[in-house]
C-alpha cells in the first residue's frame, strides 16, 4: 500500500522575519474546498482569499498570499493564517491552480517582497 504525504504546515517556507511580520490572519471564502499549505491565493473584492487563477475574471487573479497551514473551507469560510510579504520561498513547495501563469504569478510575489527560490 502506498502513502501519499500531504504538504506540511510552513514547509514551502525557507526564510521569514522575526516576530509576525511575514504573516498576516486573513479569510479562506466559502467554497473553495480544501487547501493545503502552500496554496498561492488571491483576494476577491469582497476580502476573502481564493487560489489564485491568472485567467479568473475577478481580483482574485492577482497573487498576494501563500496559505501556511491546511485549510477546509468547502462549506464556509474560514480563518487563516497567509505569508503576505518579506519572506523566501521554495519554488517546489508552492501549489498553483491547473493550467495556472506561474511566471505572472511570481512576479507578484516579488512584488510583495515574497522571493520564489
Amino acid at each position: 500500500m502506498a502513502l501519499t504525504e500531504r504538504p506540511h504546515t510552513g514547509n514551502f517556507i525557507l526564510t521569514e522575519l522575526q516576530g509576525h511580520l511575514s504573516y498576516d490572519e486573513i479569510t479562506i471564502g466559502a467554497g473553495a474546498g480544501v487547501l493545503q499549505p502552500g496554496t498561492v491565493l488571491g483576494k476577491k473584492d469582497d476580502g476573502t482569499h481564493w487560489p489564485r487563477k491568472a485567467t479568473a475574471a475577478d481580483t482574485s487573479k492577482t497573487a498576494c498570499a501563500i496559505l501556511y497551514a491546511r485549510v477546509d473551507a468547502t462549506a464556509a469560510a474560514k480563518p487563516a493564517t497567509a505569508v503576505t510579504g518579506l519572506a523566501e520561498v521554495y519554488a517546489s513547495g508552492l501549489i498553483w491552480q491547473d493550467g495556472d501563469d506561474k511566471a505572472s504569478g511570481i512576479a507578484e510575489l516579488r512584488s510583495l517582497f515574497i522571493k520564489v527560490r
